[in-house]
């Protein structure tokens, strides 16, 4: 029994490209992950902005709560004032 040849229509090239994370349409090789340079530059703006952010529920190298010593919040400082 000879091997298929690997199909490579149209419809497995829209499967392997998958979707773009911020519009949903299909991913672009030239922009991987996204679709366009725009959808691209909407995701860079978010990280820059700080609206992704990685939830950290560790204790702190010292093996204090986070948060205490080190610099004031801008919290902190509203209220000294």
């Amino acid at each position: 029994m000879a091997a298929e040849p690997a199909k490579t229509g149209p419809e497995q090239h829209a499967r392997l490209r998958g979707k773009c994370p911020i519009c949903g349409g299909l991913s672009e090789q030239k922009y991987a992950p996204f679709c366009s340079r725009r959808c691209a530059d909407v995701d860079l703006s978010r990280w820059l902005r700080g609206a992704y952010a990685i939830p950290d529920n560790a204790e702190s190298e010292d093996g204090g709560e986070e948060g205490t010593g080190g610099a004031p919040t801008p919290d902190e400082l509203a209220s000294k004032e």
